[in-house]
């Protein structure tokens, strides 16, 4: 995800907003310079369990979040229940 979404940032300016999410990197959005679709097969994928990623902008220590929720899909939890959040340490 992170590089569809330098991708895009590099075309329009700016990253997607939260409400225009993920699906921003697949379809145009009629803005100028959107030169996508910017993921392969113009799909967003899935977490590994088949929840959708929830994505965030700005995120909370970089431009964007994109998180998993884990196994059982709610915030919080633990083993694999628990949240995914990109650039975690």
């Amino acid at each position: 995800f992170s590089s569809a979404l330098d991708l895009y940032y590099l075309d329009l300016g700016r990253y997607p907003t939260s409400s225009e999410g993920l699906a921003a990197l697949t379809r145009g959005n009629n803005a100028p310079g959107w030169n996508g679709p910017y993921l392969r097969g113009s799909v967003v994928p899935n977490d590994p369990w088949g929840h959708a990623y929830v994505y965030r902008s700005p995120g909370e220590r970089s431009p964007f979040d994109i998180i998993s929720l884990g196994s059982d899909g709610q915030e919080g939890g633990s083993g694999t229940a628990a949240d995914i959040v990109s650039g975690a340490k």
